[in-house]
This record gives structure tokens, sequence and C-alpha cells, in this order.
């Protein structure tokens, strides 16, 4: 195959806006990409398309990710159009490898120092000095504050200002936590290693400072590809300022609706401001999604409507390539226990029905919320792997906790109630059934303890079993020795095979992948948005996390909460995110110990478009059952008998004449052009009532009937 005829092969099967991503002449570039719309394949053949045309020399790409499996994603891409010698890499791997090359120049015959994995060692150390105890979890969190600060280019004494600016949730006074940071640095030195931030910094400042490192840098690396734009932080930002050099051949990716990694650093202004910063800057929106059905990406872009703030200024409305699918469904239960079993009860369903294990997916807002799903889907005998946190009875506190536990009962008297036994056990590890602490690691570990006392008040409540040989009639309380015993079986039993399993993980973890079926559980105030979540910004990412996780889902969408957290709880109110249901008055049980609003009738979260397939939330839409742009096919002669028969009635019922029908109701019918009971209740607005008091002569006025044939004056006597 010719160059020439190489290069029209990567433009093959491309749709418009990628066509346009591809062949943007030299420059900058920015495209905009939506969830599922392709944005991989768009870059990789635009570096692809350049390279084969002759406009550029592979060699001189370097095109940055945030992960190793994107960076290899993106090479194997490029293989496999016939393209080699790309660098795709990660900030932090391209970094480090011009840091290895040039350190003995830029240090004095010096190799590069050893490169921390973690802060956490460090800053329990820096964290003495301070004055201050610290766990692990305390630990990790001041790490994260450190590794924010340094990635916003904060120095030490700049903190306290800094975090006020940016409202940011300390774990202790922000004048400590300036303490810990200075205490960390000398620390670090002292140890003579360098963190990640170091790296990415001495990289800065090698260019920076360096003319002949720079010449050699920029003569190497001449066109710029930066995925996932979005997350991009000061530092990395300063860094690949440093790599251009004044230079404008970028192409950067990215999706503001996508940002939701704020709390590290990384901020969307980049993105937002590309134009601004780059003048004559190429911009493409890649809108067709081919991951997710319509209905799906109805839904998604529902959400997303409503979002506020900067990042809304780029929001992108999707529209589904793939062929129609399920509703997403809602489902409501009465606490978290039964809303885990629904969830393990539907999976084993699909994995019965054909659907790999491995192309379903729970996803919580935080890892604490895994404990319950773990243990359902062992019940039922599904596998599970447990993405991005470790498996609950792995992890360090709550080993730690059943360590305290076995303990106690040789100290706790064995008629203590048990959950106040399990909650003296536990202060003996720090934690205390209060307000959680501030901080991500430590309200994780917190809410972890947390599920094993609500674990203790349900198993409490539970009837022990006998041993054998005990009498029946015998009564004794359900001991602190009888609750380790069961953790210890529940650990045990949760060893499953994983390779092929259902996925559980946080939304924040769900970034970057997708399944055939996903579940997005917890969805109630208080969870998601988190109630840690204050400010008008904080608020508008939880949303971004809510269509993050929506934009996941290939084929169908499953989404619940729970009214209590455990049986009997406090009631709590849905997520303000979900859009607003049909409430036409009342409840009704449902399946599986959820409710739904009567006016759902079939549990379904939304309608679907019948022409367009979209997702449908307006009422008077949801009663079409199309989007008000789709194309009306309505029986207008039908419709003008409907509107006379309702103008008869209503005058011999004496009552206006929406109270029979509204007009779209009847819009609805003329273009629906029901024959059965059924689809008639199946039109939003007619419910058991109406269908007794109108459908006879709906049906007939549909089929063909007049009005004097239907409403004969002596039939429509008023109903009240």
């Amino acid at each position: 195959m010719g160059v020439h005829s190489a290069a029209e092969q990567v433009l093959a099967g491309l749709d418009p806006e990628q066509r346009t991503a591809v062949t943007a002449p030299a420059g900058p570039v920015c495209v905009l990409a939506g969830a599922g719309t392709g944005k991989t394949r768009a870059v990789t053949s635009r570096i692809a398309h350049r390279a084969l045309t002759g406009a550029i020399s592979p060699r001189h790409v370097l095109a940055v990710t945030f992960t190793a499996r994107a960076a290899a994603e993106m090479r194997a891409r490029l293989t496999a159009l016939g393209v080699a010698g790309v660098q795709a890499r990660t900030f932090h791997a391209a970094a480090l490898r011009q840091m290895r090359y040039f350190a003995p120049r830029l240090l004095h015959g010096r190799e590069l120092p050893e490169l921390l994995d973690s802060k956490v060692r460090l800053v329990t150390m820096a964290a003495t000095r301070a004055g201050l105890r610290t766990d692990r979890a305390a630990a990790r969190d001041l790490a994260g504050e450190i590794e924010w600060a340094k990635s916003s280019l904060v120095e030490p004494g700049e903190y306290v200002v800094a975090a006020a600016k940016a409202q940011r949730e300390t774990p202790h006074e922000p004048a400590k936590v300036a303490e810990v940071f200075t205490a960390y640095e000398t620390v670090k030195r002292a140890n003579g290693v360098i963190d990640f931030e170091d790296l990415l910094r001495a990289a800065v400042w090698g260019i920076e400072e360096h003319p002949d490192v720079a010449e050699q840098i920029r003569a190497q690396y001449r066109h710029f590809v930066v995925d996932e734009y979005q997350d991009v932080n000061p530092l990395q930002q300063r860094l690949l300022d440093a790599w251009l050099g004044g230079r404008d051949d970028l192409t950067v990716v990215g999706d503001a609706s996508q940002t939701i990694y704020s709390f590290t650093g990384a901020t969307s202004a980049y993105l937002v401001d590309f134009p601004r910063r780059h003048r004559g800057a190429v911009v493409v929106r890649l809108v067709r999604d081919y991951r997710s059905t319509p209905q799906v990406v109805g839904l998604a872009n529902a959400v997303i409507a409503q979002a506020r703030g900067t990042e809304a200024r780029l929001r992108l409305e999707l529209v589904g390539q793939r062929p129609t699918g399920p509703e997403p469904e809602l489902r409501i239960f009465t606490d978290e226990p039964a809303e885990a079993a629904a969830v393990a009860a539907r999976c084993r369903q699909l994995v019965a029905a054909g659907t790999p294990a491995r192309e379903i997916a729970v996803l919580f807002r935080t890892n604490a919320q895994s404990e319950a799903y773990e243990e359902a889907l062992t019940e039922v005998g599904v596998p599970y792997v447990v993405q991005g946190a470790e498996r609950f009875f792995e992890r360090v506190e709550v080993r730690q906790a059943m360590v305290a536990l076995r303990a106690a009962t040789r100290s706790i008297p064995g008629e203590t109630p048990l959950p106040a036994a399990v909650v003296e056990a536990l202060a003996g590890v720090g934690w205390a059934p209060d307000t959680p602490p501030a901080g991500g690691a430590a309200r994780e570990r917190w809410e972890a303890l947390a599920a094993l006392v609500q674990l203790a008040e349900e198993y409490a409540a539970t009837p022990p079993v006998l041993p054998i040989g005990e009498a029946a009639t015998v009564e004794r309380p359900v001991t602190l020795t009888d609750f380790t015993e069961e953790l210890h079986r529940r650990a045990a039993q949760q060893h499953v095979p994983t390779v092929e399993g259902v996925t559980l993980a946080s939304l924040h973890s769900a970034k970057g992948l997708e399944w055939d079926a996903v579940f997005l559980v917890g969805l109630a105030e208080g969870t998601l948005p988190t109630g840690y979540a204050k400010t008008a910004e904080q608020v508008e990412e939880e949303r971004r996390l809510l269509y993050v996780g929506i934009t996941r889902a290939r084929q169908s969408l499953w989404l619940s909460y729970a009214s209590a957290r455990s049986p009997g709880g406090r009631n709590r109110r849905p997520s303000r995110f979900l859009p607003q249901l049909d409430r036409s008055g009342g409840t009704e049980r449902a399946g599986g110990g959820g409710t739904v609003r009567r006016g759902e009738r079939r549990r379904n979260l939304v309608v679907s478009c019948r022409i367009c397939g979209a997702t449908l939330l307006a009422g008077a839409d949801r009663k079409l059952g199309r989007c008000p742009t789709c194309p009306s096919d309505v029986d207008e002669e039908l419709l003008e008998r409907l509107r006379d028969w309702r103008q008869r009635v209503a005058g011999t019922q004496r009552v206006p004449a929406y109270v029979v029908f509204t007009d779209a109701t009847l819009t609805a019918l003329a273009e629906r052009r029901p024959e059965r009971p059924e689809e008639l209740i199946a039109i939003a607005g007619i419910g058991p009532r109406k269908l007794g008091l109108y459908g006879e002569s709906v049906l007939a006025l549909v089929g063909g009937a007049t009005v004097d044939a239907v409403c004969p004056e002596e039939s429509l006597e008023n109903p009240s």
C-alpha cells in the first residue's frame, strides 16, 4: 500500500467531525470530545495521517496521557495504523525519562535521586515533628494536601492563604498542615529522595534554567498531543509550556463535563481558555456517541443539562449512534441491605442470561460502600473484583478492627449488648460514633468501621443459630464472640475467583472504563452529592461525577437509592441530580422492596422518544412519546374528532375540558393511535380511572367511529 493510500485508509470510517480533527492544519487544535465519541481514534488518526502524509516525523511526537494504560493503548493503535516511533507516555513517565538522561549534566555528575512510591511514611515522620500523632489514614490525607499544594505550585509558606482561597476542607488546621508540609520537605531532603511533584518541577527547572537542555528537548519533540486535558494541573501545564517553548503545534483533547479530580489540583480552566490562550485555534466538537444506547445518552444529556459554572460553558449534547436499548431504570429501596440484595440478584440474572460478569459494574460514591455489595454478590454466588480499592476485609483498618474485636471478647462482659460491645472495642483503634472526620481517607476509614457497627446491629437483631444439641427453647443474646466468628466466616467466603467477575468501583476509579451493564447505587442526598460538598463548585463536580457514571454504560443502566441507610433508619431524599419523575400523586409498592410513584407504572426512570430514541423528561414530551423537535405524525382528522368529543363530554359533565384530557394527551392519542386498552393506559395522563370512564369511547374514535356514535347524551351523566 502506498503512502497516499495508507493516509486515505486512516480517514476511512471517520465521521465528519472526527475527519475535521484529523485533517486540521498544523497549529493549536482543541478537540472537545464527549464520552464515547471516539476521541482516542481521532487523536491517533491525526498523528498517523500527519505522519503518513510526511507532514511530521513520528519520532518528533510526544503524546501525553494520564494513565499508563491509555498510553499503551495509544501506542498499539498507532502501530496498527502503520506508524511506529511515537512517544506516548504519562507526564511523569516522560519527565522521568528526560531527567534520567539529563541528570548527570544538571546534577554535576550525580544520578537522579530515588523516587518515592508513597509519601505516607515521610509524612508520618513530618507530622511527628509538627507535634501530630497520625495513623495511616490521617497521613494519607495530609499527603493528599501536600500533593494538591505542590501540583498547584503552592509553597509551604503560601499554603494557608491558598487553602482558604480554594476553600479546601483540610484534615487539620491549615497552619498545622503548613507546618507538616514544611517538615515533610525537610525530611525528604534528609533522606535524599524526591516525590512525583519534585520530578515534574525538576523537569521544568531543567528546561527553563538550562538553554542547552531546552534546545535538545525541543529539537526532539516538536508536535504535542495531550489527552484528558480537563485533568491537567498547574504544574503539568507549566511543564507542557516548557516543552512547547512558545511553539503552537499542540492538539488537546478533553471534556469539561468529565472534570472530577479538582480536589487533586486538576482544573478544566486550561481547556476552557484554550482558544483565548492560542489565537486561531481550531476547535472541533465530537458529539456522536458510539458507546451507549440513545436511552443512556438521553439521560446523560438530561443530567448534565442542569450543570452550572465554568465547565458548563463547554457542555456537549451527545447524539446516540447505537440502536435503541432498554430504558434506564430507577429503583427505590427501604434500606441499603435491600438495595444491595436486589442489585446482586439482578447481576445473577444477567450472568445467567449470558452477560459476561466482566461486562457488569456496580459503581458507588465511596469505597466504603463496597462491603454491602461484596457480601450480597458472595451470597448469590456471583464473583466480583474491586477496582481501585482494597477488598473490604483486606483493608488495614478492618483487619485492625477484627484483631481488636477478638481481643475484646476477653475483656468486655458477655452480657453487654453486641452493638455497644463493638463500639467499645473499636474505641481501641480510635473509632468513635460521632461526626466523621475531615479528609477523604480518614472519612473512608471511619465509614468502613461504621459499617462494622451497622453489621453488628443487624446481626444482633437476627436470631442466632444454636449449636447442635442446644435446646431450641434456650434464649441467649448474641455475643461478641459470635460476631467475630461471623466476621471471619464472611471474610473467608469472599475468597472467590475474581478473574471473571462483576466490577465494584468508585465513580472516580471508573473514569475511562465502560461496561455493558452498569448499576449506579446509593444515589441519595448526603452520598451523591456528598454531604461534604459545600460550595457551588463542589456540588457541580458531584453532578459531573454522576454524569461520568451514566456514560460508562453501553446497554443497560440501573439507578437506585435506599430510603434509609439501615432498616428502620432515618428517611433520605433522592439525589437532586436525578431528573424529576412524574409526581402524579401517591405511591405504590414496587418489586424488590422498592417504591415508585404511581405515574411511573413500569418502574422506568424515563420514557424514550419513539422516533429518535432519546430520553424524555418533560411531562408533555412523555405524553407525546417523542421529542418536541422530532417530526409529528399526528392524524389531524382524528385529533379534530377527539377535540369535539372532549368538548361534548366536558359540557355534559360541567367541567373544564382539560379535566377530561389535556391537549397534550389528545395529541398523543392522535399520534400514537392506540388500539388496545394496554396501549391506551401506556400514555402518560391516562390512568385506570380515566380508562374506565373514557377508554371505550376513545378506542372507538381511534377505530373510526363518529363522535355522535360514541357519546349519546344519555351516557354522559356526571361521573362524580
